[in-house]
């Protein structure tokens, strides 16, 4: 008598994926106007430290004691979005607009961490802001949720305590409020803002009182 075959089942594999966490960058300033100098920066780093995306992040009140006088959020959020157009690697976010007062980065990455809990965040700032770290609300709280990436400046320690990722870029020396200068005194812009920002300031005649 012939023994029974034993037919041994076939067994799923089933392949276990892990989602990598999106690292997205977050270049905070008044953009009073926005530049290319802005543009290079948040393109430089985001690319050396292989960010999915860099997003642009307008103040409503800085909390430093040199108070800057800017004009109006929808005005500079315009401005913004002429001059990211054409590089989708750039977003905007407005977390600070929309919730009004003064722009405390602790409370932005709370808020932004609550509401993509998926992600981490890379916060760049200046050489100069980093010499500032020390008197930043909260700091110690806030180097638990973020990671602070520092552009370095002719001028600035560059160095610092905290644990700061430190990018190299290209430098350009010039600021916003040497644009809103030469705008006041009649001088040429062209090159320093993006042509479409040029423009927008042109026709809204902003920056000239």
């Amino acid at each position: 008598m012939r023994a029974a075959v034993q037919t041994v089942p076939k067994v799923k594999y089933q392949r276990v994926g892990f989602k990598r966490r999106k690292r997205i960058g977050l270049y905070g300033g008044t953009f009073n106007p926005v530049h290319n100098a802005h543009l290079l920066v948040a393109d430089q780093v985001g690319k050396a430290l292989g960010l999915d995306k860099v997003l642009m992040m307008p103040d409503m009140i800085p909390p430093h004691v040199d108070k800057k006088d800017a004009i109006a959020a929808k005005l500079r959020v315009k401005m913004l979005q002429l001059a990211i157009q054409e590089n989708p690697f750039l977003g905007i976010e407005l977390a600070e607009i929309q919730r009004g007062g003064v722009s405390y980065t602790y409370d932005t990455i709370c808020e932004l961490k609550q509401q993509h809990p998926e992600v981490d965040y890379y916060f760049i700032i200046g050489g100069d802001m980093v010499d500032y770290l020390p008197k930043w609300y909260r700091i110690r709280d806030l180097l638990k949720i973020v990671n602070f990436v520092g552009v370095r400046r002719p001028g600035a320690a560059n160095k610092s305590d905290y644990p700061v990722i430190w990018v190299d870029v290209p430098e350009i020396d010039f600021s916003s409020s040497d644009i809103r200068q030469r705008i006041h005194d009649g001088r040429s812009i062209k090159y320093m803002v993006p042509e479409k920002v040029e423009q927008y300031i042109k026709e809204h005649q902003l920056y000239i009182d």
